[in-house]
């Protein structure tokens, strides 16, 4: 399937060839001046001395001629002929032998799937990337409904009518309506659209799923309209609404706070706030009463803060939500925090550790018979993550691991996990003394909380056990002072803790939108640079595109502080030097890399962006040469 330059010019091809997809770009985009011939040419060359298969897009792209931008606005007015592999293979969605896989499993089916259809079951696309495909060779705009969709227009049908056939309006244009269908080749569809919209309606392509969730989220907008305090029903719907809604975005956190004159829905998103929705103040009780009694706490009790949790499914997810309530001047603040009991354990391969990091944590704390492992952090930094990863490293027939946990939140067979329960005595307290009578190997205790939990840490560490667990300090060597704080002699702190590590989660650049970053003279001596030091190095930043919501951000990683104990930090402790004392220690002989270095490393990659790094992370010593990072890291 790959071109030479002169296959460009569709006159140049025999009458009885069908036009590569690729061609018809590529002219296009000549057509419209966003490239040059001696771009196209240089390109095939390229192209003609690769061993992988790629399109002539696709090389056109890494060498920076055009971009996904360049090429919507070639095709906008220009469908592609051709079939639809052809055409995803050319604007670079599959290879070609991704392609030959698929159509070869599509020949030996007996009833025959759309190619489509197959792709997406292998996850070689998404449906949004065989929706944007399947526009250009039909010659009908996309719609992304990210930005959502004319209201009024969305209830001048009925909502069966959508679920049946798989459409949604738009928005007017002019005379005519926009319509996103998830199939518009099928005639039933066509036909029920116009049975509630009238002729004049414009097709447009849409994925099967952004249908699915538009009709679900302006139907449920329908009946937020209908809630009244007297209604509990409508309450019952509402609270329901706001949880499955926060699932549904991937909210780690669910803020209801009770305002003057209403109350607001924020969730937390990729760790940063979002406001959701308002609601009417006259419904607040209501509200809160129905979530009370969803985690079976006190509703007459409204001048106490209160705890709680709940167990709620959804779509076949079993997920817990620990419920905070805090008593303000007006009213009553919860904070639900979204716990997915079946997220898919990680290994401690995939969590973010650097090569380097990853190796020294294994062979000097990890894969040690005992001492304390600390994961530190603040809340909702990804310490129970990474404890996690450790315990599924650690899994095997002749290891005996047991937990503390509150709550338990991954269930693992092989491993005995206890969950905390205060309501029936059964604290920290109580099963930390009969923990070590279980004759465990490993020891996973949820966090530290107080002396007697670090005493417990501790004490198990000297009498052969593998101790792991979490602790809030901003940084490793805070985890030391904070220890020695807790009135934990020094001596036995240097002779059971092996390792610390702190961690923060920063949010990561959409791939979709990724793009360069030239630093300002600020960002630079921000970051504690001068430019000769970084202009051998790239930044990256998003964009903003339909999927990051604009944000320029998609999902988050973890950056990482890694500190091994060695002696010179051993007798650094004993000796109780101050903290800014014992990190210099720990730079020098531990070759500690902190926070910021790891995360200037990541930000190189394209990870991450530095206002990330500005926003989340302590910047306490100034940081090593970018280049001395790269070489402690890979």
């Amino acid at each position: 399937m790959k071109s030479t330059a002169a296959a460009i010019d569709p006159k140049k091809q025999e009458t009885n060839q069908e036009p590569k997809a690729d061609n018809q770009i590529v002219h296009h985009l000549l057509l419209d001046g966003l490239v040059t011939q001696e771009q196209i040419n240089y390109s095939t060359r390229v192209l003609s001395k690769l061993q992988t298969q790629k399109s002539l897009i696709q090389v056109m792209k890494e060498l920076g001629y055009v971009n996904d931008d360049a090429i919507k606005k070639a095709l906008k007015n220009n469908g592609l002929s051709g079939k639809l592999g052809s055409v995803l293979f050319e604007l670079g969605y599959i290879t070609e032998e991704q392609l030959e896989m698929s159509l070869k499993i599509q020949s030996e089916q007996t009833e025959k799937k759309k190619l489509g259809d197959i792709l997406i079951e292998k996850k070689i696309i998404t449906e949004t990337m065989l929706a944007e495909g399947l526009s250009y060779q039909l010659s009908i705009p996309y719609a992304s409904l990210n930005e959502g969709i004319d209201q009024e227009l969305f209830f001048k049908t009925s909502i069966k009518r959508y679920q049946d056939h798989l459409f949604v309006p738009v928005q007017k244009q002019g005379n005519d309506i926009l319509i996103a269908f998830a199939d518009p080749n099928d005639p039933e569809s066509i036909t029920a659209a116009k049975n509630g919209f009238g002729p004049n309606i414009k097709p447009a392509i849409s994925a099967k799923t952004a249908i699915l969730d538009t009709i679900k989220k302006y139907s449920l907008k329908k009946e937020i309209g209908k809630f009244s305090a007297g209604d509990e029903s409508s309450i019952i719907k509402l609270v329901h609404y706001i949880i499955t809604s926060a699932i549904d975005t991937n909210a780690s956190d669910i803020h209801i706070e009770p305002l003057k004159n209403n109350f607001l829905i924020r969730f937390r998103q990729d760790g940063v706030l979002n406001t959701f929705k308002t609601f009417p103040l006259d419904i607040f009780s209501a509200f809160s009463n129905r979530l009370k009694i969803l985690c079976d706490l006190d509703i007459a009790e409204r001048r106490r803060h209160q705890g709680g949790r709940l167990n709620f499914k959804h779509e076949g997810r079993d997920l817990d939500l620990r419920v905070s309530i805090y008593a303000t001047v007006f009213g009553e603040n919860f904070v639900l925090r979204v716990l997915n009991r079946d997220s898919q354990l990680l290994k401690i391969d995939d969590v973010g550790f650097s090569p380097k990091m990853l190796e020294r944590f294994k062979e000097e704390a990890l894969l040690l018979p005992n001492g304390v492992i600390l994961i530190t952090g603040p809340t909702g930094s990804g310490k129970t993550t990474t404890v996690y990863s450790c315990i599924n490293d650690l899994i095997n027939p002749e290891t005996k691991i047991i937990t503390a946990e509150d709550p338990v939140e991954y269930i693992i067979e092989g491993i005995s996990q206890c969950s905390i329960n205060p309501k029936i005595n059964l604290t920290y307290e109580e099963t930390l003394r009969h923990i070590v009578r279980q004759d465990p190997d490993v020891i996973v205790i949820g966090e530290i909380r107080d002396k007697f939990s670090a005493e417990v840490a501790v004490h198990a560490a000297l009498t052969g056990h593998k101790v792991l667990t979490t602790f809030h300090t901003d940084d490793t060597i805070g985890g030391l002072i904070r220890l020695l704080n807790m009135n934990i002699e020094a001596f036995l702190i240097s002779s059971t803790v092996v390792s610390i590590v702190s961690q923060r989660l920063l949010r990561k650049v959409c791939s979709s939108c990724v793009q360069k970053h030239e630093l300002s003279l600020l960002e630079i001596r921000r970051l504690g640079y001068i430019p000769e030091d970084i202009s051998k190095f790239s930044f990256y930043k998003g964009k903003g595109c339909s999927q990051c919501n604009y944000t320029g951000y998609k999902g988050r990683i973890a950056v990482f502080e890694l500190l091994i104990i060695n002696e010179e930090i051993r007798d650094a402790l004993i000796k109780m030097k101050p903290s800014h004392e014992i990190r210099k220690i720990a730079i020098e002989s531990a070759e500690l890399i902190t926070l910021l270095e790891d995360a200037i490393y990541k930000a190189t990659y394209g990870l991450t962006t530095v206002n990330e790094i500005f926003r989340c992370l302590p910047r306490l010593v100034k940081p090593k040469q970018i280049q001395e990072i790269l070489r402690l890291q890979n």
